[in-house]
């Protein structure tokens, strides 16, 4: 039986940078739902984003949206209050979820990465393989493998002993820092995490390197310039998300550890799990013809 039955999630010290951070948050979780909840309902309306490529990013919002309304709530909490407690069960549902969240993305985002690949590479089989029932086929597949994934990840960390301390240096649960807290032996744990690392980091990875590998050597075979740059249109929102997705959890964890022991190591998971969900929607409704058209065209109509 564990001793612990509640942890302390920790806020910042200094009052100026909670409250500029309680006010930026505010800001992020706002526009966040918004512009998540806009694609959402975009894709959803209008025939013209009826598409593989636009209804994997009305999933990819939906996935924001749970990541954000997971984390941030109870962080502007935190920083209202210099710190909150949190019971053992809130605590491991809130990684749960963070978990689901993060392998699910990283699964779609393999899955965008092949419907790029087949949208360039074999144009005219395209249409025949991409259908909307394969569509669907592939997000479900993703979200129950996430979710597969995620239940095997938190029945194994749940399994630990957390006899004291109970501090948490960071505002939410998060897998580092429950593993250093805990009394019991970790061996285990922490080689479980490795081997959930192969299905749902190394292989993920493999496959949108390939698939761009691929792509990259046939837009380079395009005769005509303006199909080139097409060609890549169709891929840059996607890359641009894939590597904010990956670079940023290696600044989490890789970054130099005397700079971790300052408030920057509460500030870069903030990055990956909040503002993330931010600027996805920016980026590929940024310069977007389809999304501008659809979102015009509603607000003609409710005019």
């Amino acid at each position: 039986m564990t001793v612990v039955t509640e942890f302390f999630l920790v806020g910042f010290q200094s009052n100026f940078a909670r409250i500029f951070l309680f006010c930026l948050l505010l800001v992020v979780f706002c526009g966040t739902i918004f512009g998540n909840l806009l694609i959402i309902i975009l894709v959803s309306n209008s025939k013209i984003l009826h598409t593989p490529m636009y209804f994997f990013i009305s999933q990819l919002s939906i996935t924001d949206i749970l990541l954000t309304t997971d984390i941030v709530p109870n962080t502007l909490y935190i920083l209202l209050y210099n710190g909150a407690a949190i019971t053992f069960a809130a605590c491991f549902t809130q990684y749960f979820f963070r978990f689901l969240s993060g392998g699910f993305e990283c699964l779609l985002l393999t899955v965008m990465s092949y419907d790029r690949y087949m949208a360039i590479c074999n144009p005219l089989r395209y249409t025949s393989i991409m259908t909307n029932a394969h569509c669907v086929k592939l997000v479900v597949i993703s979200w129950l493998f996430g979710f597969l994934i995620a239940v095997i990840n938190i029945s194994a960390l749940s399994m630990l002993t957390y006899c004291g301390p109970n501090t948490i240096d960071l505002f939410y649960c998060d897998y580092s820092p429950l593993i250093e807290i805990a009394c019991s032996d970790t061996y285990i744990i922490v080689t479980y995490n490795y081997i959930l690392s192969i299905p749902v980091l190394v292989i993920p990875i493999t496959i949108i390197i390939i698939s761009y590998g691929n792509i990259a050597v046939t837009i380079l075979r395009f005769q005509s310039s303006v199909s080139r740059r097409k060609a890549f249109s169709t891929c840059s929102s996607h890359l641009i998300v894939v590597s904010i997705f990956y670079i940023l959890p290696l600044g989490v964890y890789f970054f130099p550890s005397k700079v971790r022991t300052l408030d920057i190591r509460k500030i870069l998971p903030l990055l990956y799990t909040v503002f993330t969900p931010f600027v996805n929607p920016i980026i590929y409704s940024l310069k977007n013809k389809d999304i501008s058209k659809s979102l015009h065209l509603i607000i003609h109509m409710e005019d």
